[in-house]
């Protein structure tokens, strides 16, 4: 087996969808018996990336200044040094760097070049930089689609499609009103007590989240009658102080104060899902993939979404009764309430699995060994 030295490059390692990735990629190479290389500014990731065999280098490559311009000889020594043999880009920043750093080595000695779309960023000239790799990696067919059709001079033949994937043994099939999962939940957030369903709309504190729909969503359910609540890991963190003043406004106007919980995030999210009923996603921007459709279904829990990006490309594979018509509220209502009356049947199983794409992703680099 050719060992491969592989560099993946990426803004930083705080949190994220990318830096998952990031993580789980270098992992599979290490066990694979090949070289993990990640160069970022670094961030609380560094240390269970190391602690998987992997190295970090830290350049600051996602700062956008006209200074990062001057990392691009560095770039290139280092990935002549290293003697790469794949050099992969997740950010446009990196990937504009890494492009200008490969351009400037002799072809005998050049690295090939991968790029993955990780979401559907506005078309244009610098956003163009993520269809020039060798190969590009789509995380899922809404992606593949929307490269395409913004950028029509790309080769569909150098696309590679791989969804991401979860672990499933990290979020396992919990029986429906799970009583251990609830009682954590109640003793973790006493406002979630109450008679009646449990709502979760898991995602950070920002308004493309959709946490106003989800209050709107709640008000109209408690309307019909019944004790519903909301919980929502994540709207509170530091840094939207602002926004969340917006949310407990919007919530005591619609008289919901006392029937939602707004929590910082939670690192037991599986314990959450299990305590709830239906799982809320409700992002106003379309997301390139829905990661909490297959969590969510993997736990054993309905979830309800706005059917657009890869959460309603999800949804219509898996679990059509949880896709809505984007923002035609009164459908979601009706629809949050069949689903809660009426739970529908859910998929046995998740085929979309952390192995799957890891394994995907080391085919597409070796598909370009030297």
């Amino acid at each position: 087996m050719h060992r491969l030295t592989v560099v993946q490059l990426l803004p930083a390692l705080h949190s994220g969808g990318v830096e998952r990735s990031t993580l789980e990629i270098a992992q599979a190479l290490v066990r694979a018996g090949h070289r993990a290389v990640v160069v970022s500014a670094g961030g609380r990731l560094v240390e269970p990336l190391l602690a998987s065999g992997a190295e970090h280098l830290t350049l600051d490559v996602g700062r956008k200044s006209l200074l990062t311009l001057r990392l691009v000889p560095a770039l290139r020594r280092l990935f002549d040094e290293l003697g790469a043999d794949i050099v992969h880009a997740r950010s446009r920043l990196p990937a504009w760097l890494a492009w200008h750093a490969l351009r400037g080595l002799p072809a005998a000695r050049r690295p090939r070049f991968v790029t993955t779309v990780h979401g559907l960023n506005s078309p244009g000239r610098y956003s163009a930089v993520m269809t020039y790799g060798e190969r590009v990696i789509c995380v899922s067919r809404t992606v593949h689609d929307y490269v395409l059709r913004h950028y029509p001079a790309t080769d569909p033949g150098k696309l590679r499609t791989i969804p991401r994937g979860i672990d499933a043994s990290q979020f396992p099939r919990r029986p429906p009103g799970d009583p251990a999962a609830r009682a954590w939940a109640l003793s973790e957030v006493p406002a979630l007590r109450g008679a009646g369903p449990l709502l979760l709309l898991p995602g950070r504190g920002t308004r493309l989240k959709g946490h106003h729909d989800g209050l709107r969503l709640l008000a109209a359910l408690r309307a019909q009658g019944g004790d519903a609540r909301l919980w929502l890991p994540g709207a509170r963190e530091p840094g939207r102080e602002d926004y969340l003043r917006e949310l407990e406004a919007e919530a005591a106007r619609l008289g919901l104060a006392e029937s939602v919980a707004f929590t910082p995030p939670t690192t037991r999210i599986a314990e959450a899902y299990a305590a709830s009923d239906l799982v809320l996603q409700l992002s106003r921007k379309p997301e390139a993939f829905g990661r909490t459709v297959l969590e969510a279904l993997s736990v054993g829990r309905p979830l309800l979404g706005w059917d657009h990006g890869g959460v309603g490309e999800l949804l219509r594979e898996l679990q059509p009764a949880g896709a809505a018509v984007p923002f035609d509220e009164a459908a979601l209502a009706l629809q949050a309430a069949r689903l809660l009356a009426q739970p529908p049947t859910l998929p046995a199983r998740i085929p979309y699995t952390l192995q799957s794409m890891q394994d995907s992703t080391l085919k597409v680099y070796a598909e370009l060994r030297r």
